[in-house]
């Protein structure tokens, strides 16, 4: 299996490198489990470090039923978030970066504590945050027409390419993250609409469910880790000369245009 997980990860790793898509894993790979695919994410992140690129957190994602339905999973997947991948609010970025681009709107989480699983809730969560933060994921398979299964996703990083981060940091008090609404717009016109009970019903839940998750790997929630909690809406399939933006009312905005 050790074989294998590396070679799949130098094949997710060229695709990414090079944007070409592959065949599903889950295809050719019928004795994948969840748990192999994420050591081939672990792989690829692994040779990315020693490249000397830096995690600097975690996402996890189709946490809504919008997104489930859409890609036909049928539980959240997640991920890791590196240095490289981290754009500015109002960043212009170039679609020949990506295979097949698609955007999300999430409340970004800035953690002030560490967070271990196996028992997080969402209070310890709130707990442990110091921001939230409005954010884009920029969202990409390596996996052909985005035909994945959780075998598939896992292993390519959760989809995961970039993650632009609005500037306002707003502390929890007084929000009701669950009710916190969220427009979406692209080029000036109303696409989705969207609220926090989207993200397995809290966006705190979700990132509870995703320490949890990761303690099974030894993985920890870390302090200063920006951690994402999943979609409020589906996903936007954009284009060259695209923009996009997420407007979360008091928590602020977050815009990314591609050329």
């Amino acid at each position: 299996m050790e074989i294998l997980v590396e070679r799949i990860a130098n094949e997710l790793i060229d695709a990414e490198s090079h944007q070409y898509s592959v065949a599903p894993l889950t295809e050719r790979y019928s004795e994948l489990t969840v748990s192999d695919a994420y050591q081939i994410q672990l792989e690829v992140i692994g040779k990315k470090l020693k490249e000397g690129h830096v995690v600097i957190g975690k996402k996890v994602g189709l946490t809504s039923k919008a997104m489930q339905q859409m890609l036909g999973v049928d539980e959240p997947d997640y991920g890791h978030l590196l240095d490289s991948m981290k754009m500015a609010d109002e960043a212009t970025v170039k679609i020949a970066d990506f295979i097949s681009p698609k955007v999300e709107a999430e409340i970004g989480f800035i953690l002030e504590q560490d967070l271990v699983g196996p028992n997080v809730n969402y209070l310890d969560v709130l707990m442990a945050t110091k921001y939230v933060v409005p954010t884009l994921e920029i969202i990409d398979s390596r996996i052909s027409d985005w035909k994945i299964k959780l075998v598939d996703t896992v292993a390519d990083n959760g989809s995961s390419a970039r993650v632009v981060v609005g500037k306002k940091l707003s502390t929890i008090e007084g929000l009701d993250l669950r009710t916190q609404g969220m427009v979406f717009y692209k080029n000036n016109e109303l696409v989705a609409t969207g609220s926090g009970t989207a993200a397995l019903g809290h966006p705190a839940q979700a990132v509870a469910w995703l320490a949890n998750k990761l303690h099974e790997f030894g993985i920890t929630l870390k302090a200063g880790e920006l951690i994402l909690p999943g979609a409020l809406s589906g996903a936007i399939t954009v284009n060259e000369g695209d923009t996009i933006v997420a407007d979360f009312g008091s928590l602020g905005t977050a815009t990314v245009s591609f050329e």
